[in-house]
């Protein structure tokens, strides 16, 4: 373990209010404006039993939709448990990971005993966010693959995070991509809107897969989780029509950032990372009092910049004015 312990990492989407000041509109943590409706059937019925902890059903589904086998899907509670499960599991001490990205692959590398590192050469393990987070720059599948390959002959791990590639503009998943070297993570968090659930999944070979399903907490999806999953694997490919309206409110956000004059990252994704030329934490306070949750990216090392997600266009709207009254 590290001598001084990691600190906790901090996360969008949880400011709910601003002095009394109530509803505050949340763009902070890139939710779908535009997920399928997906009805709550389920009761209280439902949770007077112990979830199958093999999760056998769910991932059937899971593998009808995308096409592997189940003994190489792994499922937990969110995306963040895998992270830390996986770090637990995997061989080697040093993983690379290249700012600016999401936090919790170096606490979890940390919590797991092992060395955090940006060196491109000399690693055992590489995080890659695809789309990145904050910046929602996309990697293209055939580079991906190629990284992948070449680690494999290196004798290293590559984990892809896929969080956000159900709502980006083109599909580059390597969902599909069997390799013994490769885990991908996926998550039902963003793409249908239910952060709240927490229901994560992922992709490996059989032996790294029963790793981390053997390192995970008992029953860590609960049932109300497993139903909702299962009802939105039925539901997946509406999805691709959720990323072509937030694609169409992506390019109407940029032209009106290009009219304005703030520089902002090419995002593939239902996220827009911009610069605001000054604090961020200050930029973000302010936004804060005129009723918007804006993602402060100094955590990110970003310190001049903050991420909004894409929403409505009535939201949109909302947001760009409360930009322009900060930013003047």
């Amino acid at each position: 373990m590290p001598t001084d312990f990691p600190k906790k990492v901090f996360h969008g989407g949880h400011k709910a209010s601003d002095e009394g000041k109530n509803p505050v509109l949340d763009v902070s943590a890139s939710l779908n404006p535009f997920a399928p409706d997906i009805p709550c059937t389920f009761s209280i019925d439902d949770v007077r039993r112990y979830p199958d902890d093999s999760y056998a059903e769910l991932k059937e589904a899971i593998s009808k939709v995308f096409k592997r086998p189940a003994e190489e899907i792994c499922v937990g509670n969110g995306s963040a448990e895998l992270i830390r499960v996986y770090c637990q599991v995997i061989f080697g001490k040093s993983c690379r990971i290249n700012m600016p990205t999401f936090e919790e692959y170096a606490l979890s590398a940390e919590l797991a005993g092992k060395n955090v590192t940006s060196d491109p050469e000399d690693w055992d393990v590489r995080f890659i966010c695809n789309p990145e987070n904050p910046t929602g720059v996309m990697l293209e599948r055939g580079e991906l693959c190629s990284i992948v390959s070449e680690a494999e002959d290196a004798g290293q791990q590559i984990f892809v995070d896929e969080a956000f590639m159900d709502l980006a503009e083109t599909n580059e998943s390597v969902s599909d991509v069997s390799a013994d070297n490769l885990f991908v993570l996926r998550s039902l968090t963003k793409s249908f809107a239910v952060p709240g659930l927490r229901f994560g999944f992922g992709f490996g070979c059989p032996k790294l897969i029963e790793k981390i399903e053997t390192a995970r907490t008992p029953w860590s999806v609960n049932s109300f989780a497993e139903l909702f999953a299962k009802e939105a694997f039925e539901r997946y490919g509406e999805l691709r029509l959720s990323a072509k309206k937030i694609s169409r409110e992506r390019e109407w956000f940029f032209e009106e950032l290009e009219r304005r004059g703030i520089p902002y990252f090419a995002s593939k994704t239902n996220y827009i990372c911009l610069s605001v030329g000054k604090s961020a934490a200050d930029v973000t306070r302010d936004m804060l009092r005129e009723g918007v949750c804006v993602r402060d990216c100094t955590s990110f090392g970003l310190p001049e910049n903050i991420r909004i997600s894409v929403e409505t266009r009535e939201k949109n709207k909302i947001v760009l004015e409360a930009l322009d009254k900060c930013l003047r």
